[in-house]
């Protein structure tokens, strides 16, 4: 044998074989753009669910007269340490602050001593007031502080942007499926359907239910993702189309599978490239949607966190710049990052790149 042959022979030994799977994420690696916004942007989610142990105007723990207490998870009245009332204790009240620093007495705030809808009676300015050292980030016109209500509508919108992106993804594969291997009389039904449902005013319907009903995010989320599945239905579809007369299709007929055995086993996991590269877009798109309806009054209700009701302050308040700027920067990065994570699932699922 020559050399050559045995060098050859030990490279095909040596070179171990890697799963789809993880080929996809070595693609994905490559892309360092995206691979640290997905970090990025993890990191910032789990911060903002963690919001309440950030940025909440009550203690974490408190230790009174001998007694640990918990008041970020139970409601004490003032009387509980020394007040004169039964009223819920305000824990920015300088009398209860007071009584934490007496005889041994201690309390363990949050890093930002403010809740999305605490009001700071204390401000050194009128509101809206600049950035201080109490309020990071100043406070808006009702004197609620920024930083606060950021952190609290950055969990909100990503939450509501998750449950959108799946409640669309779901019906946008269950009817790009049906049309695309069905096909013929089914597909055609559902492509004039779709021609009529998506000619309807969106904006006008929600105009008109926000009128009706009171506004609530489930209803924001009910009426979005009745327009919302649209878009990824047509690639589904297409998919599917291209899919289902492939051997491997045919061969699971012959063997007597049924349709939705085939359309779930087989075609499905084959088609669902456009569905992973669609779920950050999808994300941007639902963030959007909630700021835009919320800037316009149309979105969720006003006692809510939301970014879009800080650019709509913003913009009343331009003297106020700290509210839009800060405001844009938080809907400028999070894009950003969505934006990334999707060029780079997309060049990762592209079978033409080596990994």
């Amino acid at each position: 044998m020559k050399t050559s042959d045995l060098s050859t022979s030990a490279d095909t030994t040596i070179t171990p074989s890697i799963s789809p799977g993880r080929r996809v994420w070595l693609r994905f690696r490559q892309s360092r753009r995206g691979y640290w916004s997905l970090i990025i942007f993890s990191v910032l989610f789990v911060i903002s669910m963690g919001s309440e142990l950030i940025s909440n105007d009550r203690p974490l723990v408190a230790h009174y007269n001998g007694q640990f207490l918990f008041p970020i998870a139970k409601n004490y009245s003032e009387t509980a340490f020394g007040g004169d009332f039964d009223s819920p204790a305000d824990y920015l009240d300088p009398f209860i602050r007071d009584q934490f620093s007496k005889n041994g007495n201690w309390a363990i705030y949050p890093l930002n001593h403010y809740r999305y809808d605490t009001l700071n009676y204390f401000a050194p300015a009128p509101n809206p007031a600049p950035p201080t050292r109490d309020n990071w980030l100043g406070t808006d016109d009702r004197g609620r502080d920024v930083f606060a209500r950021l952190l609290y509508g950055f969990r909100v919108s990503i939450l509501f942007g998750f449950a959108l992106t799946i409640t669309g993804v779901f019906l946008g594969v269950l009817t790009g499926a049906i049309q695309g291997y069905f096909a013929g009389r089914t597909d055609l039904l559902f492509q004039r359907f779709m021609e009529i449902w998506g000619s309807m005013p969106e904006l006008y319907l929600l105009i008109i239910f926000a009128s009706i009903f009171e506004p609530s995010i489930s209803l924001l989320l009910l009426l979005l993702s009745l327009f919302g599945w649209m878009g990824l239905s047509d690639y589904v579809r297409a998919d599917f189309l291209r899919n289902r007369h492939l051997d491997y299709v045919q061969a699971a007929r012959a063997l007597g599978l049924s349709n939705w055995q085939i359309i779930w086993r087989h075609v499905l996991p084959n088609s669902l490239t456009p569905v992973v590269t669609f779920l950050p877009f999808r994300m941007s798109a639902a963030i959007l949607a909630l700021t835009s309806l919320d800037f316009l009054g149309l979105g969720v209700p006003p006692s809510t966190p939301s970014l879009g009701e800080l650019l709509a302050q913003g913009k009343n308040n331009l003297d106020a710049w700290w509210i839009a700027m800060s405001t844009f920067a938080v809907l400028t990065i999070t894009l950003l990052l969505l934006t990334n994570i999707g060029d780079a699932l997309r060049n990762s699922l592209d079978v033409r790149r080596k990994a």
